[in-house]
């Protein structure tokens, strides 16, 4: 029986990688060749999501696989080592896999080179570890509830107050530029594609904050603490800003009676992304007295959210959006940015505001982020009164 080799990461194992293992099989007894956790982070500059001696009881439990080995060699050649010590007669790659490198290496000792068309097995869809990396991150994204742009020294020198976040699962298409701190997000995914370390999620924020705002930032701007704070603690939150980038204070509630309250009356209509090279920020007028209602919005929020009080969490919620708007009338109506084709839905955030605002069962708005685009979240009466097309919101709990 001829000795078949096959070689790769197989970190995100599935469907595809098992039919590509029963193709080669069929060419004789198979033999697994896995890249090793240094590796991978070495030549793909991110760390596995499972360990390599996870991959390697998976792909050993694979009926079609005879046996398999940790690579000790390194880049995208690791598997020479294992090969020299095997001694395999083929050597299988799939078409994305084949390079002349590993055709030159087989001709030089002997080896025959096979070279296999991806496909999925009958019935099933296909699959690619490339595709699932595209869509099955878990990295959650942050939804602001009241007191944003209070994380900006620039507005806190006014006043101090509290941020109040929300960090959100991602059970929708994340899209970029419309307010929930997807920046920051892609920033994380730069570290940790797939999911966020189980760490203390306070330090967890601080060094997503480091790293995204580090002294070589070409664009001079500052991202504001509560996207990493409001991604990376769990649970509902607030923050306490006084004049500085860091919150002097954050505090976390995690009672699920609270948490699926707002789960009940919160939820996100699609509208459309924040155009490139407009401003939200041009024509700003940050005052003391604009800066206070923002801060007493905010902890009239919490106070609502704490006793389950939807008509006062809803009047806080709107006059929350109120004063940041009357700040930043960009974050309605920004500079630069054209009316948007939209099909039989508004063009304008203001369009949009205008038809669900009058929507029975909606009881107050806001757009979270930045504005100017994006998403406008409404607060309801209840699930039940949710928009045709709206988009339901999942908090994510304590714990990572």
């Amino acid at each position: 029986m001829s000795k078949v080799f096959v070689s790769g990461c197989y970190d995100l194992l599935h469907s595809g990688h098992v039919e590509f293992f029963k193709e080669a099989a069929a060419y004789g007894d198979l033999y697994v060749g896995i890249g090793s956790d240094a590796t991978i982070l070495d030549y793909k500059h991110h760390k596995t999501v499972y360990s390599e001696q996870e991959r390697l009881f998976m792909v050993k439990s694979i009926k079609y696989v005879k046996d398999a080995f940790i690579n000790r060699g390194h880049g995208i050649m690791d598997f020479i080592p294992t090969v020299d010590q095997l001694k395999p007669d083929i050597l299988v790659v799939n078409e994305d896999g084949s390079t002349d490198e590993k055709r030159n290496f087989c001709a030089q000792r002997g080896i025959q080179y096979i070279v296999l068309q991806r496909k999925p097995s009958d019935g099933l869809q296909a699959r690619s570890s490339t595709d699932l990396k595209k869509s099955s991150s878990n990295i959650p994204t942050r939804l602001d509830l009241a007191g944003t742009w209070i994380d900006q020294p620039y507005v806190s020198c006014h006043a101090p107050g509290w941020a109040i976040t929300m960090s959100v699962e991602p059970t929708f298409e994340i899209r970029n530029r419309c307010g929930l701190s997807t920046s920051t997000r892609n920033v994380i995914k730069k570290i940790w594609p797939y999911q966020l370390p189980n760490m203390d999620p306070e330090t967890l924020a601080r060094l997503v904050f480091c790293f995204e705002n580090h002294p070589e930032r070409e664009d001079g701007i500052i991202s504001g603490a509560q996207d990493a704070i409001g991604i990376c603690v769990p649970g509902l939150c607030r923050h306490y800003y006084n004049n500085h980038f860091w919150p002097e204070r954050i505090e976390v509630c995690n009672d699920e009676s609270i948490l699926q309250w707002l789960e009940e009356h919160i939820c996100m209509i699609p509208m459309f992304p924040r155009q490139p090279g407009c401003s939200v920020v041009e024509g700003k007028d940050i005052t003391e007295p604009k800066v206070k209602r923002l801060a007493k919005a905010a902890d009239d929020c919490w106070q609502a959210i704490m006793s389950r009080n939807l008509d006062a969490f809803a009047e806080a919620f709107k006059a929350s959006f109120e004063a940041q708007i009357s700040m930043f009338p960009g974050m309605v109506n920004p500079s630069g940015q054209k009316p948007q084709p939209d099909g039989l839905n508004p063009t304008t955030v203001q369009g949009y505001i205008d038809r669900y605002s009058h929507l029975p069962g909606v009881l107050a708005w806001k757009m979270p982020g930045a504005g100017g685009g994006g998403y406008l979240v409404l607060v309801c009466t209840s699930r039940h009164t949710f928009p045709q097309g709206a988009i339901e919101v999942t908090i994510r709990r304590g714990g990572m």
